[in-house]
């Protein structure tokens, strides 16, 4: 019914030519429509208006005929410019068919579509804003359109429509937003610029709040930070400057939901794109720190490898991140998570990256003095890792491992633990000991008092049944103590162990230890200064396996006694009457070194330059009061026989029973290393009878084919032959 009322209203002629393929034709027909239109609103007929728009849709817009569906679109067009202000209640109709022709398989029926909609468009204006997301849906397929007329048409209608929205009240972000968001991902770069185009468009708006809304389209601006098209990432780095602009100037920010997106892309393959997010890190840190708090240890994880990144400007940047994160207290209370950024910091020892790796100790560093409690509890999480780390192959990674085992240690029973995972570590790869052992034992000595750290290992080695690890690990203590810069107040100390019970202590701490070592022994005697004690070691060296090792150590020790440590040792030899012991100590330890090796010469030639002296003189001395007891024998008689090897008491010290205990221990290692050599005999007798025994069956073998057969053979052979 309608549609014939509609047929009335309308000359056969317009509608023939509103289907002609020539657009003149259709433009003059959409013409005349447009006339016959305004008479009947004029008329106030919008019943004949209704039939004239249901005419078009359904037998134009629709048509299979493409011409038709072109005339159908243009002919919608001149109906709304009838229409005029009256249009609005018709855009129901009017709107739908134009928006469903966006996706026609005819190029030209799309391009129309864009012409008929700019023309809708720029006649209702406002009243256009209720279809915008169906619009907005459209026009985000036609900018990736593979005709380029239909792209232009498309950008043309896109500017109409930002300038309506943008002056427009009745816009929606709340609904706007889902549909943004969903297609953020979008990899086209036409549609990707479309979408930039449109969230700045509506950033510049007044009265539209985009930054409220921001967390739900920023991962989709970063993604286009990568793009291919440097047209593209330049539009998406333009919208996100200022959008960290606004957030600079923003009284009220979300930065939770945001710090969440900006970590993930911190760890981004493409350097603009970590560059961008670090920064946006690093102003969220500044600008609401607090709020961040939950998000610490997230942010840590990305912030600590960045540190270490091959471009200059985000290792800057990462820097001065971990500086400000570091920098602001919090507590558990506020959500900060002791234990996910101790094991952050854990995990990044590991890195390939020094820088990394110093930055996480520092951050232990930290947790440790401010949440010293709760760092406790996840010790031994941690201990392992910590330990490993003291084989870094960086000097500063070892030293800040170090004071932050230090740092652990001010606790009596964590410091045990330390030490007794030191020298277990020391005993499973020697080549810490020989490559960092020094480093490690005296930076410790400064983190912490370098006696009890000394007194700790020496106990802990008294008991140690690897008697081959023992000796070495007291050889490495004994010359770090000797040489060792930061161990000259121990090294005092040790001076006064005949006359201080200080002194005295320490000596007897050491000694038990010490005696895995002859060496070792001796120059902790020389050191103390119990000269006659030293010499009745030397004698008992006899005892001792003097090996090629025991020659090395003795050589070192030589070499050692040429050092500034031992001055006041050489200078003692100006008085050889009064240091009698000292002397007889030095002709033991030349008399056990080859005379063709250099410590030999060195040794000999010091000794050539101590004066000569007299019994009497040493008699003389002995009256002398407040001389050593160190300087003469310990309970000799009247004159001061060299030979009495009687041990007395001093200070507390009882000489007789340190002695037996230095020979039992040195006859453990006799026996040890006597076992050690059997073992290698019976393994080396083994393998050389079981290679004679190969060897004999070999020979009977090649025997047994050389040897003509015997007559029983032959028989047999002949047997089997017939």
């Amino acid at each position: 019914m309608a549609t014939t009322e509609a047929l009335s209203l309308i000359p056969a002629s317009v509608l023939r030519n509103l289907s002609d393929k020539l657009y003149e034709k259709r433009k003059n027909a959409a013409l005349e429509l447009e006339g016959i239109v305004k008479q009947l609103a004029v008329a106030g007929d919008h019943d004949k208006i209704t039939a004239v728009i249901n005419l078009l849709t359904h037998e134009y817009t629709y048509s299979p005929q493409a011409n038709h569906r072109k005339g159908g679109l243009i002919g919608l067009a001149a109906v709304t410019v009838g229409l005029t202000l009256e249009a609005a209640q018709h855009l129901e109709q009017i709107v739908p068919p134009v928006l469903n022709s966006f996706s026609d398989q005819d190029s030209r029926v799309r391009y129309y579509a864009c012409e008929a909609l700019y023309n809708i468009a720029k006649v209702v204006r406002g009243d256009f804003i209720v279809f915008f997301n169906q619009i907005f849906d459209a026009l985000c397929k036609l900018s990736a359109d593979s005709d380029a007329n239909v792209q232009s048409a498309a950008h043309l209608l896109d500017r109409l429509v930002k300038d309506i929205v943008t002056e427009s009240d009745q816009f929606s972000i709340e609904e706007f937003i889902p549909l943004l968001r969903e297609r953020m991902n979008v990899l086209n770069p036409y549609v990707r610029q479309f979408l930039v185009g449109w969230i700045t468009v509506l950033d510049s708006v007044p009265d539209i709040d985009m930054l409220g809304f921001l967390p739900d389209f920023l991962d989709g601006l970063f993604n286009m930070l990568s793009d291919n098209s440097h047209e593209i990432r330049q539009q998406a780095d333009s919208a996100l400057s200022e959008f960290l602009q606004e957030i600079k100037n923003s009284p009220s920010v979300d930065y939770g939901r945001m710090a969440e997106i900006l970590v993930q892309r911190a760890g981004s393959q493409d350097e603009f794109t970590r560059l961008t997010a670090i920064t946006w890190i690093n102003e969220f840190v500044k600008l609401g720190g607090d709020q961040l708090v939950p998000y610490y240890a997230d942010i840590l994880e990305e912030i600590l490898p960045c540190i270490s990144d091959k471009e200059e400007k985000i290792r800057v940047v990462a820097r001065e991140t971990n500086e400000e994160l570091r920098g602001i207290e919090a507590d558990a209370a506020e959500g900060f998570d002791v234990g996910a950024i101790l094991s952050i910091a854990r995990r990044k020892l590991s890195s390939e990256w020094e820088a990394t790796r110093i930055e996480a100790l520092h951050w232990m560093s930290t947790l440790l003095n401010r949440h010293r409690s709760e760092v406790l509890v996840f010790l031994n999480d941690v201990l392992d890792t910590l330990l490993k780390a003291l084989s870094d192959p960086s000097d500063q990674v070892v030293l800040l491992v170090l004071e932050v085992h230090a740092c652990i240690a001010e606790d009596p029973q964590h410091f045990l633990q330390l030490v007794v995972f030191l020298v277990h570590n020391f005993q499973l790869d020697h080549s810490l000991l020989e490559k960092r052992g020094a480093l490690i034992i005296r930076r410790l000595c400064v983190l912490l008092d370098a006696e009890r750290v000394y007194v700790e290992l020496s106990t802990i080695l008294e008991e140690e049944s690897d008697l081959d690890f023992a000796s070495i690990m007291v050889q490495a203590l004994n010359l770090i103590l000797l040489t060792a810069s930061e161990l000259s107040d121990l090294r005092d100390l040790l001076k006064q162990s005949l006359v201080n019970a200080d002194g005295r202590n320490l000596f007897l701490s050491l000694y038990a230890s010490w005696c895995h070592s002859p060496m070792a022994i001796i120059s902790l005697c020389l050191f103390a200064q119990a000269y006659q004690h030293a010499s009745s070691v030397i004698h008992l060296l006899v005892e001792v396996d003097i090996n090629v090792k025991f020659l090395v150590q003795l050589d070192k020790l030589i070499h050692l006694l040429e050092a500034p440590t031992f001055a006041y040792l050489r200078l003692q030899l100006l008085e050889p009457g009064r240091y009698i012991w000292l002397l007889k100590a030095l002709y033991g330890l030349l008399m056990l070194l080859p005379q063709q090796s250099a410590a030999f010469k060195i040794l000999r030639t010091r000794l050539k330059t101590v004066p000569s002296y007299s019994f009497k003189e040493e008699h003389l001395s002995r009256t002398t009061s407040g001389i050593p007891y160190s300087q003469f024998n310990y309970g000799g008689g009247e004159e001061g026989d060299l030979n009495d090897n009687s041990l007395d008491m001093h200070n507390g010290i009882n000489f007789a029973s340190k002695l037996q205990q230095f020979q039992q221990i040195q006859k453990q290692h006799h026996l040890h290393l006597k076992l050690q050599t059997q073992s290698r005999f019976v393994s080396t007798s083994s393998t050389k009878e079981v290679q004679i025994a190969e060897e004999s069956k070999r020979s009977a073998q090649a025997a047994d084919l050389n040897r003509p057969p015997s007559r029983s053979s032959r028989r047999g052979l002949g047997q089997l032959q017939l």
